[in-house]
């Protein structure tokens, strides 16, 4: 029996169509990744004993982010782009987390035993799969979010599983609402003794900005006036803008000294 030429061309194009338009569903709420936080995240806290032992849920969740829908990123919305990756780097740190648990460690070292840093090229030389690539966290962090996105407020977001870090958030980044999550865990973060301490003339906040200060200079420096150097204007414009009202007000004045607190990298386990 012969086929109209027509017909082949039309069986061609439906046997291509198909196969890419279901490679665009991602499912961008993040729902099975949303069920690990819920279950096992109350902020600042992670529950890493009881995710260890009912782990598939945590690996079926990393598995998504490498989903043949996920080849599309590249022409995501830049919401979607954001919230992906920040929720990738989290997935994959808790992970990390999970294979290593529980952390212990020699004696003579210079970071707490159950630290995340016990773990050998955590963020340098473990690899995982996303979106097509093969990703290490630094790669996520300074090579993806930092130069892409250029949104400070990605620094409250991301988890690095330690007592000073901002906290992991019991529900995903979802595109519809990152604009609106990125701030509140900002104003959380600053609401902390771990991102902010208050004395009398002097502004204590966390090493974070630091090691990434210049990261805020464009969005906030210009809140604050004066000759202070760029870095410093910035930190004030950050507690301007999402700290506390009292240490919102102080900052405003241009005036406290601004110092650094010491960076506690225990692991952010319920235990």
């Amino acid at each position: 029996m012969s086929v109209h030429p027509r017909r082949l061309i039309l069986c061609a194009v439906l046997f291509v169509a198909v196969p890419l338009l279901g490679a665009d569903q991602f499912d961008h709420e993040h729902a099975t990744y949303g069920a690990v936080l819920r279950a096992y995240v109350t902020p600042p806290r992670v529950d890493y004993r009881a995710l260890k032992a009912t782990r598939a849920s945590l690996d079926r969740s990393v598995g998504e982010f490498d989903a043949a829908a996920t080849r599309a990123e590249p022409a995501w919305t830049r919401e979607q782009r954001m919230a992906f990756w920040i929720n990738a780097y989290n997935a994959f740190t808790l992970q990390a987390i999970v294979d290593h648990y529980p952390i212990r460690s020699g004696w003579l070292t210079r970071y707490p035993r159950n630290s995340i840093r016990q773990i050998d090229g955590v963020w340098t030389t473990l690899k995982w799969r996303a979106a097509g690539r093969t990703v290490t966290l630094d790669d996520i962090e300074h090579r993806i979010l930092r130069p892409e996105f250029k949104d400070a407020r990605m620094h409250f977001a991301v988890n690095c599983a330690s007592t000073s870090c901002p906290p992991l958030a019991a529900e995903p980044y979802r595109a519809r609402t990152l604009d609106a999550q990125l701030d509140d865990a900002a104003r959380t973060y600053m609401a902390s003794d771990e991102g902010l301490q208050v004395t009398r003339d002097t502004l204590r906040v966390s090493s974070i900005f630091k090691w990434f200060g210049d990261d805020f200079v464009k969005e906030y420096a210009g809140a604050i006036g004066g000759e202070r150097e760029a870095k410093e204007r910035a930190i004030l414009g950050v507690i301007d803008q999402h700290g506390p009202p009292a240490a919102a007000a102080r900052a405003r004045t241009g005036v406290p000294a601004i110092r650094y607190l010491e960076y506690d990298w225990s692991l952010n386990d319920t235990r």
